[in-house]
């Protein structure tokens, strides 16, 4: 269900603010909550939803440099014009297809068109247009990331996007976090391509899939016809065999191992665009970002990051220790220099370089150990293209920043709560127990609102506090010149389960 009532902020201050809520069709579930506004017209419908409302918020604390059309005008002067103040998700027509153009406004269509992110693959496999979610010989019901009904939202604020698709019939959320640094245009990348790799990715792997499929059936003798595998003594539903082998655990490391491939195919992509521009614009080359993608698949939560944006999970632990509280899961791994493994691994892969931290940064410039982008701490040829101080001294070994990301499934318990999903500016004045603490008490009490939002605004009185200012005092100050008393701040709440004791705090926002 869309949210189409506009949150306003009447000091202008929160640039983004979104939520979303699943629509169900058991009439029972609701039978003992109280004080809930059911709201009159709700459309209830099927869903293998493991989440019932998601909400998302953006504060920029960072001056917004218009974005300079890299790859001759290929990354346009806007990614997601439409996007940049979202108060709903809107929905995709109905179609048995989805396409980056689709997530695209039509004045940014033109600019991507050109733009192809297809790896190199083998002859004998299927080609990228045959996979691709545009594709409407790629539909199939069953299809992981596959859909009819989509609903979409997303945003900026400062060098931060933020980014999140639904498709309730399928089961499924993919929400992402882009923390952009140096400049927008790596963020901005992500924002308008790596869900589309992504679908690639996991349409390659249901293709893999169904190949194995018709191998299994050529072994044991019998034939596929309508998705059924025949023979005289056994009669099995392809389907069926295709739910099976997703709910192993091969089939998770599997779905893991395509994130993994999509980020990297997104760095390759965007590295070989900048290659291009980089004498034009050498400073393309020290942009890059964080990434926090989180991919919900009905009771399965699968997480991509590198960087040091946070997944933090709220959970009893079990039913036996729901009277103790909430306690606040780290879910994903933080990937600065401060982290000693982090520190560590970057000291013993660059064992002739004893300066590969300095000033506490890595090699005096990036406090992040894996990253997006950052050519010019990857590629020698890259830092060569920087002047004078801007260039890294000494490169000895590099790459010295990675992209490989640290991934999880999470498989979603019924004392699971909601998940936190944050770029670190909502870490540098919270921890995680903090946080837990405030959206449950949020969420408790105001069943109807929004609790990422309400996150942000939290931050802000404490960033008030710390600096000596007022609220009021601090929002004045222009963005840019805030910077030096809060980062940019993108967060997003996840809430999950349907059981009764979850929707009584939060089944509507």
């Amino acid at each position: 269900m869309m949210l189409e009532e506009v949150i306003s902020d009447p000091k202008g201050g929160i640039q983004i603010s979104f939520g979303y809520q699943c629509n169900y069709t058991n009439h029972d579930a609701y039978d003992d909550v109280s004080g809930i506004d059911i709201p009159s017209g709700l459309t209830r419908r099927k869903t293998n939803s493991s989440f019932s409302c998601l909400s998302g918020a953006a504060l920029s604390a960072n001056a917004t440099l218009a974005n300079t059309n890299i790859c001759n005008g290929l990354i346009g002067a806007e990614i997601l014009p439409t996007w940049d103040s979202p108060t709903s998700f809107r929905r995709i027509p109905s179609s048995p297809s989805l396409s980056k153009l689709d997530l695209l406004s039509s004045s940014f269509q033109s600019s991507m068109s050109n733009l192809s992110c297809s790896p190199s693959t083998p002859s004998d496999l299927p080609d990228y247009d045959s996979l691709s979610p545009k594709s409407p010989g790629a539909a199939r019901s069953e299809g992981f990331l596959n859909s009819t009904e989509l609903e979409v939202a997303g945003g900026a604020a400062g060098e931060d996007r933020v980014q999140a698709v639904c498709s309730e019939e399928n089961g499924w959320l993919f929400c992402a976090i882009y923390d952009g640094f140096n400049g927008r245009d790596a963020a901005d990348f992500l924002a308008g391509t790596l869900y589309e790799t992504i679908g690639y990715h996991m349409n390659l792997l249901d293709w893999e899939m169904e190949q194995e499929l018709v191998k299994a059936s050529e072994h044991y003798g019998v034939k596929i016809n309508n998705g059924t595998l025949n023979s005289s003594e056994n009669f099995v539903s392809g389907d069926s065999f295709m739910e099976v082998e997703r709910s192993g655990d091969s089939y998770k490391h599997k779905v893991l191992n395509s994130l993994e491939r999509a980020l990297a195919q997104a760095e390759n992509d965007f590295l070989r665009m900048v290659e291009q521009e980089m004498e034009e614009r050498p400073d393309l080359v020290s942009v890059g970002s964080c990434v926090l993608a989180a991919l919900l698949h009905g009771k399965d939560l699968y997480l991509l990051n590198i960087g040091d944006s946070r997944a933090v999970l709220a959970t009893y632990g079990n039913e036996v220790n729901v009277k103790e509280g909430l306690l606040a899961v780290q879910l994903t791994d933080t990937h600065t220099v401060d982290n000693e493994d982090e520190r560590a691994q970057l000291i013993r892969d660059h064992p002739d370089d004893p300066a590969a931290i300095v000033a506490g940064k890595v090699k005096g410039k990036l406090k992040v150990t894996r990253a997006f982008g950052v050519g010019y701490l990857k590629k020698k040829h890259m830092n060569d293209a920087l002047m004078g101080i801007l260039q890294v001294r000494n490169l000895l070994s590099p790459p010295y920043v990675s992209v490989q990301p640290s991934l999880l499934v999470h498989h979603i318990s019924n004392s699971d709560q909601f998940v936190v999903l944050g770029s670190d500016g909502l870490f540098d004045f919270f921890n995680n127990d903090e946080i837990v603490n405030l959206a449950h008490s949020y969420i408790s009490s105001n069943p109807s609102g929004d609790p990422a939002k309400y996150l942000v605004e939290q931050l802000l009185v404490r960033a008030a506090d710390c600096a000596g200012f007022t609220l009021e005092e601090l929002m004045n100050i222009p963005a840019g010149r805030r910077r030096k008393y809060h980062d940019d701040i993108t967060v997003i709440v996840i809430i999950l389960g349907m059981n009764k004791r979850t929707l009584k705090a939060s089944t509507f926002i």
